[in-house]
Protein backbone atom coordinates (compact mmCIF):
# COMPACT_ATOMS: atom_id res chain seq x y z
CA UNK A 1 0.00 0.00 0.00
CA UNK A 2 1.49 3.34 -1.01
CA UNK A 3 1.72 6.34 1.30
CA UNK A 4 -0.72 8.23 -0.93
CA UNK A 5 -3.48 5.61 -0.39
CA UNK A 6 -2.71 4.83 3.24
CA UNK A 7 -5.79 4.99 5.48
CA UNK A 8 -5.99 6.89 8.78
CA UNK A 9 -5.88 3.67 10.77
CA UNK A 10 -2.76 2.65 8.83
CA UNK A 11 -1.10 5.91 9.83
CA UNK A 12 -1.75 5.09 13.47
CA UNK A 13 -0.72 1.43 13.18
CA UNK A 14 2.42 2.02 11.11
CA UNK A 15 0.79 0.77 7.89
CA UNK A 16 -0.23 -2.64 9.28
CA UNK A 17 -3.94 -1.86 9.56
CA UNK A 18 -6.35 -2.97 12.27
CA UNK A 19 -7.18 -6.61 12.93
CA UNK A 20 -10.74 -7.91 12.98
CA UNK A 21 -10.57 -8.64 16.71
CA UNK A 22 -9.41 -5.02 17.26
CA UNK A 23 -12.41 -3.64 15.40
CA UNK A 24 -14.98 -6.04 16.91
CA UNK A 25 -14.33 -7.47 20.35
CA UNK A 26 -14.32 -11.27 20.67
CA UNK A 27 -17.40 -11.46 22.89
CA UNK A 28 -19.54 -9.40 20.52
CA UNK A 29 -18.26 -11.40 17.55
CA UNK A 30 -19.12 -14.70 19.26
CA UNK A 31 -22.62 -13.46 20.15
CA UNK A 32 -23.23 -12.26 16.59
CA UNK A 33 -22.03 -15.57 15.13
CA UNK A 34 -24.32 -17.60 17.41
CA UNK A 35 -27.30 -15.44 16.47
CA UNK A 36 -26.76 -15.90 12.72
CA UNK A 37 -26.19 -19.62 13.18
CA UNK A 38 -29.47 -19.97 15.10
CA UNK A 39 -31.41 -17.95 12.52
CA UNK A 40 -29.91 -19.63 9.44
CA UNK A 41 -29.59 -23.13 10.84
CA UNK A 42 -26.01 -23.29 9.58
CA UNK A 43 -22.76 -23.62 11.52
CA UNK A 44 -20.47 -20.56 11.39
CA UNK A 45 -16.79 -20.07 12.08
CA UNK A 46 -14.95 -16.73 11.87
CA UNK A 47 -11.19 -16.64 11.26
CA UNK A 48 -8.81 -13.70 11.40
CA UNK A 49 -6.53 -12.71 8.54
CA UNK A 50 -3.72 -14.70 10.20
CA UNK A 51 -5.86 -17.88 10.31
CA UNK A 52 -6.71 -17.70 14.04
CA UNK A 53 -10.18 -18.90 14.99
CA UNK A 54 -12.02 -15.91 16.48
CA UNK A 55 -15.58 -17.28 16.86
CA UNK A 56 -17.15 -20.74 16.52
CA UNK A 57 -20.91 -21.38 16.33
CA UNK A 58 -20.83 -24.83 14.68
CA UNK A 59 -22.67 -27.46 16.71
CA UNK A 60 -21.42 -31.01 16.15
CA UNK A 61 -23.33 -33.05 13.54
CA UNK A 62 -24.19 -36.65 14.43
CA UNK A 63 -23.49 -37.81 10.86
CA UNK A 64 -20.00 -36.32 10.88
CA UNK A 65 -19.32 -37.73 14.36
CA UNK A 66 -20.32 -41.17 13.15
CA UNK A 67 -18.12 -40.95 10.04
CA UNK A 68 -15.12 -39.91 12.15
CA UNK A 69 -15.15 -43.37 13.70
CA UNK A 70 -13.95 -44.81 10.36
CA UNK A 71 -10.35 -44.30 9.37
CA UNK A 72 -10.90 -43.70 5.67
CA UNK A 73 -13.82 -41.35 6.19
CA UNK A 74 -11.94 -39.50 8.92
CA UNK A 75 -8.94 -38.91 6.64
CA UNK A 76 -11.21 -37.67 3.88
CA UNK A 77 -13.07 -35.32 6.22
CA UNK A 78 -9.78 -33.90 7.58
CA UNK A 79 -8.59 -33.20 4.04
CA UNK A 80 -11.81 -31.32 3.33
CA UNK A 81 -11.41 -29.22 6.47
CA UNK A 82 -7.82 -28.37 5.52
CA UNK A 83 -8.92 -27.47 2.00
CA UNK A 84 -11.71 -25.22 3.33
CA UNK A 85 -9.26 -23.38 5.60
CA UNK A 86 -6.97 -22.70 2.65
CA UNK A 87 -9.72 -21.37 0.38
CA UNK A 88 -9.11 -17.73 -0.58
CA UNK A 89 -12.00 -16.41 -2.67
CA UNK A 90 -11.66 -13.38 -4.89
CA UNK A 91 -12.76 -10.01 -3.54
CA UNK A 92 -16.54 -9.89 -3.25
CA UNK A 93 -16.87 -13.56 -4.15
CA UNK A 94 -17.67 -16.74 -2.23
CA UNK A 95 -16.08 -20.17 -2.61
CA UNK A 96 -17.79 -23.53 -2.14
CA UNK A 97 -16.15 -26.82 -1.12
CA UNK A 98 -17.87 -30.24 -1.21
CA UNK A 99 -17.55 -32.79 1.59
CA UNK A 100 -17.46 -36.59 1.27
CA UNK A 101 -20.48 -36.69 3.57
CA UNK A 102 -22.51 -34.87 0.91
CA UNK A 103 -22.45 -31.54 2.72
CA UNK A 104 -21.12 -28.20 1.48
CA UNK A 105 -18.88 -25.49 2.96
CA UNK A 106 -19.19 -21.89 1.81
CA UNK A 107 -16.32 -19.46 2.43
CA UNK A 108 -16.66 -15.67 2.23
CA UNK A 109 -14.00 -12.98 2.73
CA UNK A 110 -14.43 -10.23 5.34
CA UNK A 111 -13.11 -6.91 4.05
CA UNK A 112 -12.61 -3.55 5.66
CA UNK A 113 -10.96 -0.39 4.38
CA UNK A 114 -9.92 -2.21 1.15
CA UNK A 115 -8.14 -4.91 3.17
CA UNK A 116 -8.93 -8.52 4.02
CA UNK A 117 -9.33 -8.78 7.77
CA UNK A 118 -10.68 -12.34 7.95
CA UNK A 119 -13.11 -14.86 6.52
CA UNK A 120 -16.30 -16.72 7.46
CA UNK A 121 -16.84 -20.43 6.92
CA UNK A 122 -20.50 -21.55 6.75
CA UNK A 123 -21.26 -25.26 7.01
CA UNK A 124 -21.36 -28.04 6.62
CA UNK A 125 -24.91 -27.79 5.36
CA UNK A 126 -26.80 -30.20 3.12
CA UNK A 127 -28.81 -29.23 0.02
CA UNK A 128 -32.48 -30.27 0.12
CA UNK A 129 -31.89 -32.19 -3.10
CA UNK A 130 -29.50 -34.64 -1.38
CA UNK A 131 -31.49 -37.85 -0.84
CA UNK A 132 -28.88 -40.51 -0.14
CA UNK A 133 -25.36 -41.17 1.05
CA UNK A 134 -22.83 -40.21 -1.68
CA UNK A 135 -21.33 -43.10 -3.63
CA UNK A 136 -17.78 -41.82 -2.93
CA UNK A 137 -18.33 -42.31 0.81
CA UNK A 138 -19.56 -45.90 0.28
CA UNK A 139 -16.44 -46.62 -1.77
CA UNK A 140 -14.20 -45.27 1.01
CA UNK A 141 -15.99 -47.22 3.75
CA UNK A 142 -17.67 -50.40 2.52
CA UNK A 143 -18.27 -51.41 6.15
CA UNK A 144 -20.40 -48.33 6.76
CA UNK A 145 -23.83 -49.02 8.34
CA UNK A 146 -25.88 -47.61 5.49
CA UNK A 147 -29.18 -47.57 7.37
CA UNK A 148 -27.69 -45.63 10.29
CA UNK A 149 -25.90 -43.22 7.98
CA UNK A 150 -29.14 -42.57 6.07
CA UNK A 151 -30.99 -42.00 9.34
CA UNK A 152 -28.39 -39.46 10.49
CA UNK A 153 -28.50 -37.75 7.10
CA UNK A 154 -32.21 -37.06 7.50
CA UNK A 155 -31.59 -34.94 10.66
CA UNK A 156 -28.66 -33.02 9.16
CA UNK A 157 -29.36 -29.27 8.47
CA UNK A 158 -30.95 -28.77 5.05
CA UNK A 159 -30.43 -25.30 3.56
CA UNK A 160 -30.44 -24.07 -0.01
CA UNK A 161 -27.41 -22.39 -1.57
CA UNK A 162 -29.44 -19.22 -2.02
CA UNK A 163 -30.29 -19.09 1.69
CA UNK A 164 -26.68 -19.63 2.73
CA UNK A 165 -25.44 -17.02 0.27
CA UNK A 166 -28.06 -14.54 1.53
CA UNK A 167 -27.10 -15.34 5.15
CA UNK A 168 -23.49 -14.66 4.27
CA UNK A 169 -24.33 -11.29 2.72
CA UNK A 170 -26.35 -10.22 5.77
CA UNK A 171 -23.53 -11.29 8.08
CA UNK A 172 -21.04 -9.34 5.97
CA UNK A 173 -23.21 -6.20 6.09
CA UNK A 174 -23.63 -6.51 9.86
CA UNK A 175 -19.90 -6.97 10.39
CA UNK A 176 -19.24 -3.90 8.23
CA UNK A 177 -21.38 -1.76 10.53
CA UNK A 178 -19.71 -3.17 13.63
CA UNK A 179 -16.25 -2.69 12.15
CA UNK A 180 -17.03 0.92 11.25
CA UNK A 181 -18.10 1.61 14.84
CA UNK A 182 -15.07 -0.26 16.11
CA UNK A 183 -12.83 1.73 13.80
CA UNK A 184 -14.10 5.02 15.26
CA UNK A 185 -13.47 3.77 18.76
CA UNK A 186 -10.04 2.43 17.79
CA UNK A 187 -9.09 5.69 16.08
CA UNK A 188 -10.19 7.68 19.13
CA UNK A 189 -8.28 5.38 21.46
CA UNK A 190 -5.22 5.32 19.23
CA UNK A 191 -5.20 9.10 18.81
CA UNK A 192 -5.56 9.52 22.58
CA UNK A 193 -2.70 7.12 23.21
CA UNK A 194 -0.59 8.86 20.57
CA UNK A 195 -1.34 12.20 22.20
CA UNK A 196 -0.45 10.83 25.64
CA UNK A 197 2.79 9.33 24.31
CA UNK A 198 3.73 12.61 22.65
CA UNK A 199 2.92 14.58 25.81
CA UNK A 200 4.93 12.11 27.87
CA UNK A 201 7.85 12.39 25.44
CA UNK A 202 7.74 16.19 25.63
CA UNK A 203 7.58 16.03 29.43
CA UNK A 204 10.57 13.69 29.49
CA UNK A 205 12.52 16.07 27.27
CA UNK A 206 11.61 19.05 29.44
CA UNK A 207 12.44 17.11 32.58
CA UNK A 208 15.79 16.14 31.14
CA UNK A 209 16.51 19.75 30.21
CA UNK A 210 15.45 20.92 33.66
CA UNK A 211 17.61 18.27 35.30
CA UNK A 212 20.57 19.29 33.16
CA UNK A 213 20.00 22.95 34.01
CA UNK A 214 19.59 22.08 37.70
CA UNK A 215 22.81 20.06 37.74
CA UNK A 216 24.58 22.91 35.98
CA UNK A 217 23.25 25.45 38.47
CA UNK A 218 24.32 23.24 41.37
CA UNK A 219 27.79 23.02 39.91
CA UNK A 220 27.93 26.77 39.35
CA UNK A 221 26.70 27.34 42.88
CA UNK A 222 29.41 25.02 44.21
CA UNK A 223 32.06 26.81 42.16
CA UNK A 224 30.72 30.16 43.38
CA UNK A 225 30.91 29.03 46.99
CA UNK A 226 34.44 27.71 46.51
CA UNK A 227 35.46 30.94 44.82
CA UNK A 228 33.99 33.07 47.61
CA UNK A 229 35.66 30.93 50.26
CA UNK A 230 39.04 31.03 48.51
CA UNK A 231 38.98 34.76 47.75
CA UNK A 232 37.67 35.64 51.21
CA UNK A 233 40.39 33.58 52.87
CA UNK A 234 43.11 35.11 50.71
CA UNK A 235 41.85 38.64 51.37
CA UNK A 236 41.49 38.14 55.10
CA UNK A 237 45.23 37.76 55.86
CA UNK A 238 46.50 40.97 54.21
CA UNK A 239 43.47 42.88 55.46
CA UNK A 240 44.20 41.82 59.03
CA UNK A 241 47.72 43.19 58.57
CA UNK A 242 46.38 46.50 57.23
CA UNK A 243 44.10 46.89 60.26
CA UNK A 244 46.92 45.92 62.63
CA UNK A 245 49.40 48.38 61.17
CA UNK A 246 46.81 51.18 61.15
CA UNK A 247 46.14 50.56 64.86
CA UNK A 248 49.89 50.68 65.60
CA UNK A 249 50.15 53.97 63.72
CA UNK A 250 47.27 55.40 65.76
CA UNK A 251 49.01 54.30 68.97
CA UNK A 252 52.12 56.21 67.91
CA UNK A 253 54.46 53.20 67.71
CA UNK A 254 56.00 54.55 64.48
CA UNK A 255 56.01 58.13 65.70
CA UNK A 256 53.49 60.83 66.44
CA UNK A 257 50.74 61.50 63.91
CA UNK A 258 48.68 64.67 64.05
CA UNK A 259 45.86 66.45 62.28
CA UNK A 260 44.81 65.01 58.96
CA UNK A 261 47.23 62.09 59.35
CA UNK A 262 45.29 60.71 62.31
CA UNK A 263 42.00 61.22 60.49
CA UNK A 264 43.28 59.39 57.40
CA UNK A 265 44.67 56.46 59.40
CA UNK A 266 41.43 56.24 61.39
CA UNK A 267 39.49 56.05 58.13
CA UNK A 268 41.83 53.28 56.90
CA UNK A 269 41.20 51.26 60.06
CA UNK A 270 37.40 51.75 59.99
CA UNK A 271 37.08 50.84 56.33
CA UNK A 272 39.38 47.88 56.87
CA UNK A 273 37.20 46.61 59.71
CA UNK A 274 34.14 47.14 57.54
CA UNK A 275 35.72 45.13 54.75
CA UNK A 276 36.81 42.45 57.23
CA UNK A 277 33.21 42.15 58.41
CA UNK A 278 32.12 41.64 54.81
CA UNK A 279 34.77 38.96 54.30
CA UNK A 280 33.68 37.17 57.48
CA UNK A 281 30.10 37.25 56.16
CA UNK A 282 31.18 35.69 52.88
CA UNK A 283 33.11 32.98 54.73
CA UNK A 284 30.13 32.23 56.96
CA UNK A 285 27.79 32.05 53.95
CA UNK A 286 30.19 29.73 52.14
CA UNK A 287 30.42 27.40 55.15
CA UNK A 288 26.65 27.39 55.63
CA UNK A 289 25.99 26.61 51.96
CA UNK A 290 28.55 23.81 51.88
CA UNK A 291 27.42 22.42 55.24
CA UNK A 292 30.90 22.67 56.74
CA UNK A 293 29.97 25.07 59.54
CA UNK A 294 29.78 23.18 62.83
CA UNK A 295 27.72 24.40 65.77
CA UNK A 296 29.13 24.30 69.28
CA UNK A 297 25.99 23.54 71.21
CA UNK A 298 25.92 23.97 74.96
CA UNK A 299 23.42 25.05 77.63
CA UNK A 300 22.96 28.83 77.54
CA UNK A 301 20.92 31.47 79.37
CA UNK A 302 18.52 33.52 77.28
CA UNK A 303 18.39 36.66 79.51
CA UNK A 304 22.18 36.98 79.47
CA UNK A 305 22.19 36.75 75.66
CA UNK A 306 19.58 39.50 75.29
CA UNK A 307 21.40 41.80 77.73
CA UNK A 308 24.73 41.27 75.96
CA UNK A 309 23.27 42.10 72.55
CA UNK A 310 21.56 45.23 73.86
CA UNK A 311 24.73 46.45 75.63
CA UNK A 312 26.82 45.83 72.51
CA UNK A 313 24.49 47.81 70.24
CA UNK A 314 23.60 50.65 72.67
CA UNK A 315 26.59 52.91 71.79
CA UNK A 316 25.84 52.60 68.09
CA UNK A 317 22.13 53.34 68.72
CA UNK A 318 22.91 56.43 70.83
CA UNK A 319 24.96 57.90 68.00
CA UNK A 320 21.73 57.92 65.94
CA UNK A 321 19.58 59.12 68.80
CA UNK A 322 17.77 55.77 69.19
CA UNK A 323 16.64 53.87 72.26
CA UNK A 324 17.16 50.11 72.71
CA UNK A 325 14.68 48.41 75.03
CA UNK A 326 14.69 44.81 76.27
CA UNK A 327 11.94 42.62 77.64
CA UNK A 328 12.47 39.03 78.83
CA UNK A 329 9.61 37.00 80.23
CA UNK A 330 10.48 34.83 83.21
CA UNK A 331 11.08 32.05 83.74
CA UNK A 332 12.75 30.91 80.53
CA UNK A 333 14.43 27.51 80.12
CA UNK A 334 18.01 27.01 79.05
CA UNK A 335 18.63 26.66 75.36
CA UNK A 336 20.93 23.95 74.08
CA UNK A 337 22.44 25.96 71.25
CA UNK A 338 25.54 27.69 69.92
CA UNK A 339 25.56 30.89 71.97
CA UNK A 340 27.99 32.70 69.68
CA UNK A 341 25.91 31.97 66.57
CA UNK A 342 22.65 33.04 68.24
CA UNK A 343 24.41 36.19 69.39
CA UNK A 344 25.42 36.75 65.75
CA UNK A 345 21.77 36.34 64.71
CA UNK A 346 20.45 38.89 67.21
CA UNK A 347 23.28 41.35 66.61
CA UNK A 348 22.59 41.29 62.89
CA UNK A 349 18.86 41.86 63.39
CA UNK A 350 19.38 44.67 65.90
CA UNK A 351 22.05 46.28 63.68
CA UNK A 352 19.61 46.26 60.75
CA UNK A 353 16.88 47.71 62.94
CA UNK A 354 19.20 50.54 64.07
CA UNK A 355 20.30 51.17 60.48
CA UNK A 356 16.75 51.58 59.14
CA UNK A 357 15.21 53.44 62.07
CA UNK A 358 15.27 57.27 61.94
CA UNK A 359 16.44 59.47 64.82
CA UNK A 360 14.18 59.38 67.86
CA UNK A 361 12.98 55.85 67.16
CA UNK A 362 13.01 52.73 69.30
CA UNK A 363 14.37 49.21 68.86
CA UNK A 364 12.93 46.56 71.18
CA UNK A 365 14.53 43.14 71.80
CA UNK A 366 12.33 40.63 73.63
CA UNK A 367 12.23 36.92 74.45
CA UNK A 368 9.35 34.76 75.59
CA UNK A 369 8.06 31.18 75.60
CA UNK A 370 5.73 30.05 72.82
CA UNK A 371 4.50 26.88 71.12
CA UNK A 372 4.46 26.48 67.34
CA UNK A 373 3.65 23.66 64.95
CA UNK A 374 6.44 21.71 63.33
CA UNK A 375 6.06 19.10 60.59
CA UNK A 376 4.54 18.85 57.11
CA UNK A 377 2.02 21.49 56.16
CA UNK A 378 0.96 19.93 52.84
CA UNK A 379 -2.47 18.37 52.60
CA UNK A 380 -5.32 18.25 55.06
CA UNK A 381 -4.28 14.84 56.36
CA UNK A 382 -0.92 16.22 57.39
CA UNK A 383 -2.58 18.29 60.13
CA UNK A 384 -2.77 15.16 62.28
CA UNK A 385 1.00 14.71 61.92
CA UNK A 386 1.88 18.18 63.17
CA UNK A 387 3.06 18.62 66.72
CA UNK A 388 3.27 21.81 68.75
CA UNK A 389 6.71 22.18 70.28
CA UNK A 390 7.94 24.63 72.91
CA UNK A 391 10.22 27.33 71.57
CA UNK A 392 11.98 30.43 72.85
CA UNK A 393 10.75 33.24 70.63
CA UNK A 394 13.06 36.21 70.10
CA UNK A 395 11.49 39.34 68.65
CA UNK A 396 13.38 42.36 67.29
CA UNK A 397 10.95 45.22 66.59
CA UNK A 398 11.71 48.72 65.35
CA UNK A 399 9.89 51.90 64.41
CA UNK A 400 11.75 52.33 61.15
CA UNK A 401 10.75 52.46 57.50
CA UNK A 402 9.35 48.92 57.47
CA UNK A 403 9.43 46.24 54.77
CA UNK A 404 6.75 45.95 52.04
CA UNK A 405 4.74 42.73 52.29
CA UNK A 406 5.80 41.55 48.83
CA UNK A 407 9.46 41.80 49.87
CA UNK A 408 9.24 39.91 53.16
CA UNK A 409 10.03 36.48 51.72
CA UNK A 410 12.80 37.76 49.43
CA UNK A 411 14.89 39.58 52.00
CA UNK A 412 16.38 36.29 53.22
CA UNK A 413 17.93 35.58 49.79
CA UNK A 414 21.67 36.10 49.54
CA UNK A 415 22.70 39.51 48.11
CA UNK A 416 19.06 40.64 47.90
CA UNK A 417 18.23 44.20 48.97
CA UNK A 418 14.85 45.90 49.06
CA UNK A 419 16.42 49.07 47.69
CA UNK A 420 18.98 47.94 45.13
CA UNK A 421 19.32 51.26 43.33
CA UNK A 422 22.65 53.04 43.04
CA UNK A 423 21.22 55.94 45.05
CA UNK A 424 20.10 53.97 48.08
CA UNK A 425 20.72 55.61 51.41
CA UNK A 426 21.80 52.54 53.38
CA UNK A 427 24.82 50.44 52.50
CA UNK A 428 25.35 46.70 52.84
CA UNK A 429 25.75 43.63 50.67
CA UNK A 430 22.51 41.80 51.41
CA UNK A 431 24.28 38.86 53.09
CA UNK A 432 23.27 39.47 56.71
CA UNK A 433 19.69 38.20 56.65
CA UNK A 434 20.62 35.24 54.46
CA UNK A 435 23.24 34.19 57.03
CA UNK A 436 20.76 34.79 59.85
CA UNK A 437 18.15 32.55 58.23
CA UNK A 438 20.65 29.73 57.67
CA UNK A 439 21.98 29.97 61.24
CA UNK A 440 18.43 29.82 62.62
CA UNK A 441 17.55 26.82 60.44
CA UNK A 442 20.76 25.06 61.50
CA UNK A 443 19.28 25.20 65.04
CA UNK A 444 16.05 23.61 63.63
CA UNK A 445 14.38 26.98 64.14
CA UNK A 446 12.27 29.33 62.07
CA UNK A 447 12.42 33.01 61.19
CA UNK A 448 9.89 35.32 59.61
CA UNK A 449 9.09 39.02 59.48
CA UNK A 450 5.88 40.77 60.49
CA UNK A 451 4.54 44.26 60.07
CA UNK A 452 4.97 46.59 63.05
CA UNK A 453 1.98 48.93 63.06
CA UNK A 454 1.99 51.76 62.33
CA UNK A 455 5.61 51.71 61.12
CA UNK A 456 8.64 49.46 61.21
CA UNK A 457 9.11 45.69 61.13
CA UNK A 458 9.26 42.78 63.57
CA UNK A 459 11.68 39.91 63.03
CA UNK A 460 10.60 36.73 64.87
CA UNK A 461 13.11 33.96 65.58
CA UNK A 462 11.84 30.70 67.13
CA UNK A 463 14.42 28.26 68.56
CA UNK A 464 13.11 24.84 69.77
CA UNK A 465 13.60 23.96 73.42
CA UNK A 466 14.57 20.51 74.58
CA UNK A 467 11.89 19.17 76.88
CA UNK A 468 14.52 18.12 79.41
CA UNK A 469 15.47 21.77 79.89
CA UNK A 470 12.17 22.66 81.58
CA UNK A 471 12.28 23.11 85.28
CA UNK A 472 9.55 21.55 87.36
Amino acid sequence: MSTATRSPIDELTLGQGARLDELVDRESLASLTRSFSDVGGVGLRVFGADGRLLADASPPLELVSYLMTFRGARNALEKVVASVKSLDPEDGQQAVESCVSGGLYRVMVIEHDARRVGKVVLGPYYPPSLRDIPTLLLELEPALDLDRARSLLTVAPRVTDESVERLGRHLSATLEVLMFSGLKALLTRSMHLASVRESFRELEEKQQKLQTAYDRLKELDRLKSNFLATVSHELRTPLTSIIGYSEMLLEGIAGDIVGDQREFVTTIREKGEQLLGLIKGLLDLSKLESGTMSLRRAPMQVPALVRDVAQTMTPHAKKKGLTIETQVEAPLPELFADAERLRQVLLNLVENAVKFTPTGGTVRVSARMNHIEFGSSEGEGAVLMRAKRPVVEFRVADTGIGIPEVERTKIFDAFYQVDSSSTREQGGTGLGLSIVKRLVESHDGRIHVEANEPTGAVFVVAIPVRRASFSS
